[in-house]
């Protein structure tokens, strides 16, 4: 009989793991890896007839038009104005929810916050449009009631171009921030109980044991998702903003990843969006080692 030697006999011994590893490995490599190969079809002129390798090469001219196309630098203020506002009040409000939450001592109130805030995450994004512009209506929204009752005139909010990112962003609020709340909170549950006994007998407020105990004990669990969401930065989520958008917001709503819907699928020019994705997401590569980078030079937090 062959004996197996070295990571041979440790796959063998602990192949079930191997097996369960197995479905999301190969997730990842059929859908995500194998689709890279239709990549070049940036750098050519493709045609579906003649396929991926039989359509002409054009190297970078795909990417030059998309750099002085008019809709170039608009397209790229929308896509950072929402992605950056996105990331300073989306990602910090579960932690200060998590904290609150963490701070009460009535259990049956605590578990009343957490299920208000964490059903919202289970409407889609369908519903919770429909839902948006429902209330935002200027004539059957609950909103413009509440104006007419202050003495102003009805407003047109989702009308309004300057008004868009503030309704993206603070509807992703209310609808992601209970189920944000949760990672933290299982952090906190692993904090030492010993640190806050310390900080009791030394006096420390409950304002210093958050300061001194509870954030540093989620630091690493917000470095690892603030390093995500930086990596993300540039895909703003494509299937809300596209069905907020109306034609008086565009000048605001039209960001890159409904432009490459709107150029590759509706307007059938697959070169010119595959470059314009390419790049957007060269970018987010880019941000994603440059945030690694820096977390794990200023601390022992990365993801690599």
């Amino acid at each position: 009989m062959v004996r197996l030697k070295g990571p041979a006999r440790k796959m063998k011994r602990h192949w079930q793991l191997y097996l369960l590893v197995l479905l999301p490995l190969a997730y990842i490599v059929i859908f995500k890896y194998i689709p890279m190969y239709g990549a070049q079809i940036a750098f050519r002129d493709f045609s579906p007839v003649r396929g991926f390798t039989g359509s002409e090469w054009v190297g970078l001219k795909n990417f030059s038009d998309f750099f002085n196309s008019p809709n170039f630098w608009l397209l790229i203020k929308n896509t950072l104005i929402i992605s950056v506002y996105s990331l300073l009040i989306v990602f910090p409000a579960p932690i200060i929810l998590a904290l609150a939450l963490n701070e009460i001592r009535n259990a049956r109130f605590k578990k009343t916050v957490q299920m208000v805030t964490f059903a919202p995450y289970f409407i889609s994004t369908v519903v919770m449009v429909s839902m948006i512009i429902l209330f935002l209506s200027p004539r059957l929204g609950f909103v413009d009631s509440i104006v007419k009752f202050l003495g102003m005139e009805s407003i047109n909010f989702m009308g309004i171009p300057d008004f868009f990112s503030s309704i993206f962003v603070w509807s992703n609020v209310w609808q992601g921030i209970g189920y944000g709340a949760v990672i933290y909170l299982a952090a906190l549950a692993g904090v030492n109980p010993d640190l806050y006994e310390a900080a009791k007998v030394d006096g420390a407020s409950r304002f210093q044991k958050v300061l001194h105990i509870d954030i540093p004990g989620i630091m690493p669990a917000a470095i690892i998702l603030l390093i995500l969401n930086v990596g993300q930065i540039m895909n703003v989520g494509f299937e809300k903003i596209y069905l907020m958008q109306n034609p008086l917001n565009t000048s605001t709503s039209e960001v890159i990843s409904t432009y490459v819907y709107k150029i590759g699928l509706l307007g059938a020019n697959f070169s010119f969006s595959a470059a314009v994705d390419l790049f957007n997401s060269v970018i987010n590569l880019i941000l994603l080692l440059a945030v690694n980078y820096f977390a794990r030079r200023i601390s022992d937090n990365s993801l690599w």
